[in-house]
């Protein structure tokens, strides 16, 4: 067989391989109902709205107990809207009508996040996904910092998170239209001066340096596993070129990785952050519970394909970082070359 039929059937393998994958996963959510496809979800984000006032009350408190209670509330809830609500509606996974997930994507990621809808869809759901570990496209090189050394990266840059996203986000407005740049400044004002208004007034603090440093803490409260989170599950794993990435099917498999569950970050991050991510990155429209819920059907057509399903812990990756941080966050990653697979 010629090289140029060798990997036109690499090819349409790889193709077949995605399709009756897809087909297995859409029989799936073809019998699950709303609730599952969506509600789940909605209502985790519900809740989590519902709890923010809670969390403002809590901080009136002189109880250190009660206080500590009321830190921990907003922290979460702040993480579970910036991270699972921007993540789902950015993909438009919370809902199947596009106006509303504009809607949704639009208080998630400008409102409660502080950054700009349309960058953060293109960064993400453009690039990322549709370029994972491609290097200089999709390889989460926005997270390398290699001016940093890896103790002051792994725990102290967290702590920036809050201070630079909405920087970022300014910036990053030089390249929208006037009207798109004007809104999101508007949204963005109005979610940060919100969260300082209330600490001000429902929660008593009387100077606007113990405000800001409360709205510090509170936004910054998972900054650690939020940023450790964005490099585990695809730095360290093969890259690939432009020119010489193989199909998707062996894009996700081989360049993405699944982390256990655990029910804080389960609940701020979704599924699809953590012990899906791999289903998600095959699936992107699906929802955090419909990952978790086709995450059986995938791993085991993938194990049964014999193509890679990564998985490791949260403790491992990070000790892997810190042990192999100058290779993977400060030099250039080699090119994996995957004969047959183009």
């Amino acid at each position: 067989m010629e090289p140029e039929q060798d990997a036109r059937s690499a090819g349409g393998g790889a193709e077949g391989l995605l399709s009756e994958l897809e087909a297995r996963v859409q029989d799936v959510v073809k019998a699950s109902s709303w609730w599952e496809r969506h509600g789940v979800d909605c209502a985790i984000l519900a809740l989590s709205l519902l709890a923010v006032p809670a969390g403002f009350l809590c901080l009136r408190s002189e109880n250190t107990l009660v206080f500590a209670s009321g830190i921990t509330i907003l922290g979460v809830c702040h993480y579970t809207l910036t991270v699972k609500g921007s993540h789902l509606a950015t993909h438009g996974a919370l809902t199947e009508s596009r106006r509303w997930s504009k809607v949704w994507e639009l208080f998630f990621v400008e409102v409660c996040t502080s950054f700009t809808a349309e960058y953060a869809e293109y960064g993400h759901v453009k690039m990322h996904h549709g370029y994972t570990n491609v290097v200089g496209l999709g390889d989460s090189s926005t997270w390398k910092l290699p001016c940093l050394n890896r103790y002051v990266y792994m725990f102290l840059a967290p702590f920036l998170v809050p201070i630079v996203t909405p920087l970022v986000a300014v910036e990053r407005l030089r390249k929208v239209e006037l009207g798109a740049a004007l809104r999101t400044l508007a949204l963005i004002s109005l979610g940060l001066y919100s969260h300082y208004w209330l600490l001000r007034h429902v929660s008593g603090f009387r100077s606007r340096g113990s405000a800001l440093l409360c709205m510090l803490l509170t936004r910054s409260l998972l900054a650690h596993p939020y940023l450790h989170v964005n490099i585990f599950q695809h730095i360290g794993l093969p890259m690939f070129s432009l020119d010489k990435k193989p199909r998707r099917i062996h894009m996700m498999s081989l360049g993405v990785l699944n982390l256990p569950r655990q029910p804080v970050l389960d609940w701020a991050f979704g599924h699809s952050l953590i012990s899906c991510h791999v289903e998600h990155h095959l699936f992107p429209r699906l929802s955090d519970n419909m990952c978790l819920k086709v995450k059986p059907v995938v791993s085991q057509f993938l194990h049964d394909k014999q193509l890679p399903y990564n998985e490791d812990s949260y403790l491992s990756r990070f000790r892997l970082f810190l042990s192999r941080y100058e290779e993977f966050m400060v030099h250039a990653p080699p090119i994996t070359e995957l004969v047959g697979l183009q």
